[in-house]
């Protein structure tokens, strides 16, 4: 609508003072309910049966809600179809403008020079902008919505954590971190909720995920998250070492999005949405295995079962095709189970593993050790022989102790777990005469309470 001073409604004093800006700006407003293309149509007709609301709707898929009424009102979708207008100077060379302004990237100057020199156009330039405007706008809109990068079967996927407040019965809420893996091409996809997203649990979720499809992609690519990679400067990156051995052990390659690139894993980033969307609405949880339980079972018998926005397809039927091509996993040991790991006894006979600290026989301080994982146990060689056994710590900053590793020691089988911040030295009698650091006194009591 055009006010007593030629303004457009809503649009403020700059958006035209003639008729013909004024309506083509109003245009602009109602393009986005206009030329609304099939897929969008349909992800709001599903998510509607699913019981979302138009404000729902709206949030998830960053439109007007206007737009979603209008889109539920049609109960077929129908193509956008320009409105007629009167004949102008610019009529004859409309098919011509239409195929040439994306040759020219959409510059009204140059078809204005074209149009006056070569064609015999004796409008003038305002009219050609005017013209061009809505082509510009419209082939925005369809490269946003329509020009996706499609992969082959097992070619890609695409990894992102999501967050969310989540109601537990014992806590109440909690923020849970979500990991999203998506698979490319049938955008099956595995989630799991965690309570950090440090390194540890990085590649735990990685090895799950790979469990449940039966194999991996040869490509996963990641945005410039800390535990993967970390900047060099001018938009470069180098990844975690960490995470580069994990990669080479499982044999897939590790692609980083383009700084401010987030649209470039919009695959995963819509199928986060749609955990949080679909899954976590109305939901409580007992604890974080209740939630991984139920968020798995969502996975199996909706979002695997769904019809997929833009392949039109079950995800879970796409996947048979896909399942083939994937790499297989079968027989490889777990990353953390086949790394071995060089550590240098210290002189309080213990060694440091992830933050925590765990005690080998007190007659290797100063010697090299190598440390390896076995499922929930960590194992300590020396020279090839077995020389410890600890059970893996759930949290960081702790001490294992086994009172059987230092001098002196009468029993043989006592543990002992302890955590503590505190370091005092203190010196502690030897075989080889060496001062030994302890983390408390208070250690050494509880291990002469246990023998």
């Amino acid at each position: 609508m055009v006010g007593k001073q030629g303004f457009v409604r809503g649009l403020g004093p700059r958006a035209e003072t003639t008729n013909a800006s004024a309506e083509y700006a109003v245009s602009v407003i109602d393009m986005e309910i206009d030329v609304l293309h099939k897929q969008r149509w349909e992800e709001i007709q599903q998510m509607r049966k699913q019981g979302q609301s138009i404000s729902g709707i709206a949030q998830l898929l960053e439109l007007d809600r206007k737009t979603v009424r209008s889109a539920l009102r049609k109960h077929q979708w129908a193509a956008y179809q320009r409105k007629p207008k009167g004949e102008t100077l610019l009529s004859p060379h409309q098919d011509w403008l239409v195929q040439r302004a994306p040759e020219v990237g959409y510059s009204a100057r140059i078809l204005y020079q074209e149009l006056a020199h070569s064609r015999g156009y004796t409008g003038g330039y305002e009219t050609v902008k005017l013209a061009v405007r809505p082509l510009r706008k419209e082939a925005k809109l369809h490269s946003v919505t329509h020009c996706r990068f499609e992969t082959a079967p097992a070619e890609q996927a695409q990894l992102d954590w999501g967050q969310a407040n989540v109601h537990f019965l014992e806590g109440g809420k909690k923020k849970v971190h979500i990991f999203v893996m998506t698979l490319g091409y049938s955008r099956r996809a595995y989630a799991e909720g965690y309570a950090h997203e440090r390194m540890s649990v990085l590649l735990e979720a990685h090895e799950h995920a790979f469990e449940w499809f039966g194999g991996h992609c040869e490509q996963l690519l990641y945005d410039r998250m800390r535990t993967v990679s970390s900047p060099t400067g001018e938009g470069q990156a180098r990844l975690n070492t960490t995470f580069e051995a994990f990669a080479r052990h499982w044999g897939f390659e590790p692609r980083l999005c383009r700084p401010y690139r987030a649209k470039t894993k919009g695959k995963v980033e819509s199928g986060g949405k749609y955990v949080k969307g679909n899954f976590l609405p109305g939901r409580t949880f007992r604890d974080m295995q209740d939630f991984n339980e139920q968020l798995h079972q969502w996975l199996l018998e909706v979002s695997d079962l769904r019809i997929h926005g833009t392949t039109h397809q079950r995800p879970i039927d796409r996947f048979a095709k896909e399942a083939a091509h994937l790499v297989s996993i079968c027989g490889q040991a777990r990353f953390l189970d086949a790394m071995i790991r060089d550590r240098v006894v210290a002189e309080d006979w213990l060694v440091s593993i992830n933050t925590n600290r765990y005690s080998v026989p007190c007659r290797l301080i100063g010697k090299t050790v190598q440390v390896v994982r076995q499922s929930a146990v960590w194992q300590i060689r020396h020279k090839g022989e077995l020389v410890a056994e600890h059970p893996v710590l759930p949290d960081r900053y702790q001490l294992c102790v086994d009172p059987a590793h230092g001098p002196g020691a009468i029993a043989r089988n006592a543990r002992v777990h302890y955590s503590s911040a505190t370091t005092l030295r203190t010196p502690c009698p030897c075989p080889h005469g060496l001062e030994v650091e302890v983390r408390d006194l208070a250690l050494y009591e509880q291990i002469m309470e246990a023998v």
